[in-house]
């Protein structure tokens, strides 16, 4: 099996890495967007508007600022797919744990279950982008051409 193009060696500490990588990516950009949008409409920011889950809802101008800022993070989210996981087999895979840890962290901040329909809808919204285009942009390196021949050619 020496001679095969990729390896798939399971290395837990690789994964565990890359889960710390990733949850750092989701709340270091998500902290970035809410300061940015608290700082456009001169709000005052909070953990309760990354980790309540009655914040998020169209009926606030808080609610609805929440929202975009985690659908801009889906986005921001998937570019750290593409620098730090490198696979699009994997992309949905670290998406999900990515949101399963962001719904732990939920349920312990507040100490009860997330049971809003709106912070649902935000979350399946945002693995949906965040897993769609991560794979799409994954998918593109993957499929670049690779180059056989590196060294000139020399006239014989």
């Amino acid at each position: 099996m020496a001679g095969q193009f990729r390896s798939y060696v399971w290395d837990p500490l690789l994964i565990l890495s890359q889960i710390a990588l990733m949850q750092t990516v989701y709340y270091g950009s998500l902290g970035l967007w809410l300061a940015l949008v608290d700082g456009l409409v001169r709000s005052s920011p909070s953990l309760d508007q990354m980790f309540d889950a009655e914040i998020l809802g169209f009926s606030t101008p808080p609610g609805r600022l929440s929202m975009m800022s985690f659908v801009l993070n889906a986005l921001t989210c998937a570019l750290g797919l593409l620098y730090f996981i490198r696979r699009g087999k994997q992309c949905l895979d670290f998406t999900v744990t990515v949101h399963f840890f962001h719904l732990l962290g939920c349920w312990f901040y507040s100490a009860r279950f997330p049971s809003a329909l709106t912070w649902w809808l935000v979350q399946a919204v945002c693995i949906a982008l965040m897993a769609v285009i991560g794979e799409y942009l994954c998918m593109r390196t993957e499929l670049k051409e690779i180059p056989l021949n590196s060294a000139p050619k020399s006239n014989v």
